[in-house]
């Protein structure tokens, strides 16, 4: 490149200082062969001229190139580094992920523990309860001695043994209260190890729940076998002049006696059908049965007073068919629950239901059972659902914000027409909103199924 420049260069001087000598001769003598020979000069004159610009435009041309290579060259770099600050990030971003793995697989693992804690706190908590009731009826038995001892008169040896006795009192009634401080720190223990579990829960919230404590009745009394009320014979309901029975009961008196839907009628009311359940000797008219959650028991006012569902599988009898049956005679209450364990436990009150006019309130007064009575006693529940509903505390309408039609007094309390719900981890509100029983100063048993019936009974015997 640097030849051609310099020949483009000394070209023209070359041909420029010819052309002075040219024209030097010219002055002197001009012939043909002379004007020929500047005719050439000028052609190689453009030819140079040509060369030059062809040089320049060829420089240019390279200072372009080198530009465009720099910027190739920069952008190149750029690129380069960009992807090796991208590739730190993603080294970076697997080692997070690889720390978040593990901090996720202690967190399984101490929701593991802490669910085990949880159960044996409860354990241990039914255990102290236990004691403090035998130990409650020590101390009531002693306290008789002592009162019917202090009726007649001691002796010195008997006024040592009242002292032995008061002694004794004393030191089970601060065993008592040892045992209750106790009961009120396990509390306070579960409620931290429940919270730290609820933290965990929205942290893994992949993770279910499995086996709840509190949804369990393990360590309750087991159900008795044997028949828990005396059953009225000669005072039982008969059958009306027409034929037709007025209970469950009847029937079977009658010998009817397999599990099945029948046709009663009440005295003074309409026939109608009902599902009889033969057990203890007798027969019982249910009057609810849950079994797997088939049928939605958020219903209406008209839906609970007339019934719904199926007979044979879940049901509602319907408040004033029950109502019919209940105004013959004096019934008991029979309540079955069964939890996710396929724990069975029942509990069975005394009971009167009112008419319409007081929409359908129940008193109640419990006999036996082997679960913690969960509802008022000789207190007048009113029934209620969302789209009619007895005002209850603060306007809070429990139907509608818990669902399902019942007898409450607080929303808190038990709603054995809930949602139904699996014992999967829903959050405190849906769990109070599904099917369980709830005793007052007890934890909530999530049920699977449940069955409510009615018997006529002989309340006499039970003074």
């Amino acid at each position: 490149m640097k030849i051609i420049l310099v020949f483009l260069f000394i070209a023209p001087l070359a041909l420029s200082a010819k052309a002075e000598k040219d024209y030097s001769s010219f002055d002197s003598a001009p012939s043909p062969e002379t004007k020929s020979r500047f005719a050439m000069l000028d052609d190689v004159r453009i030819l140079a001229n040509g060369l030059l610009q062809l040089g320049h435009g060829l420089k240019d041309f390279v200072h372009k190139t080198k530009g465009q290579m720099n910027d190739i060259f920069q952008k190149l770099y750029i690129f380069d580094r960009s992807f090796y600050e991208l590739s730190l990030q993603t080294s970076e971003i697997k080692e997070e992920e690889e720390q978040l793995r593990q901090t996720t697989a202690r967190l399984q693992i101490n929701n593991e523990e802490i669910k085990n804690l949880s159960q044996e706190m409860n354990s241990k908590i039914e255990d102290l309860i236990q004691n403090k009731i035998q130990l409650q009826e020590k101390v009531w038995g002693l306290e008789d001695k002592v009162t019917k001892l202090a009726i007649i008169q001691p002796s010195v040896q008997e006024t040592k043994d009242i002292s032995s006795l008061k002694a004794f009192v004393e030191q089970q009634d601060n065993h008592i209260k040892q045992l209750l401080k106790i009961v009120e720190d396990q509390h306070v223990q579960l409620d931290r190890q429940h919270n730290q579990i609820m933290e965990l829960e929205d942290k893994l919230n992949h993770i279910e729940l499995q086996d709840l404590a509190e949804d369990s009745f393990t360590g309750e009394q087991t159900e008795p076998e044997a028949t828990p009320f005396p059953v009225r014979n000669a005072t039982a309901v008969t059958y009306k002049s027409d034929g037709a029975a007025p209970d469950c009961t009847a029937l079977y008196n009658s010998g009817m006696q397999s599990s099945g839907v029948y046709t009663i009628k009440p005295n003074g009311s309409e026939a109608f059908d009902v599902y009889c359940e033969m057990k203890f000797g007798s027969s019982w008219t249910v009057i609810q049965n849950r079994v797997d959650g088939s049928l939605d028991f958020n219903q209406t006012w008209d839906a609970y007073t007339n019934g719904f569902g199926n007979l044979n599988e879940e049901f509602w009898l319907g408040l004033n068919k029950t109502y019919s049956i209940t105004k013959q005679g004096d019934y008991i209450l029979r309540i079955e629950l069964q939890d996710w364990k396929e724990n069975k436990r029942y509990i069975e009150y005394a009971f009167s239901l009112g008419g319409p006019e007081t929409d359908y309130t129940l008193l109640l007064s419990r006999i036996s059972g082997s679960i913690p009575n969960a509802l008022p006693e000789q207190t007048e529940l009113r029934f209620s659902t969302a789209d009619h509903h007895v005002d209850i505390i603060n306007d809070f309408n429990c139907p509608e914000n818990y669902l399902g039609g019942w007898w409450h007094s607080e929303c808190e309390e038990t709603n054995l027409n809930g949602k139904y719900v699996a014992p999967r981890s829903r959050g405190r509100l849906d769990r109070r909103k599904g099917l369980y029983w709830k005793p007052k100063k007890g934890r909530y048993y999530l049920l699977k199924s449940t069955k409510i019936m009615i018997h006529p009974t002989d309340l006499k015997s039970f003074d």
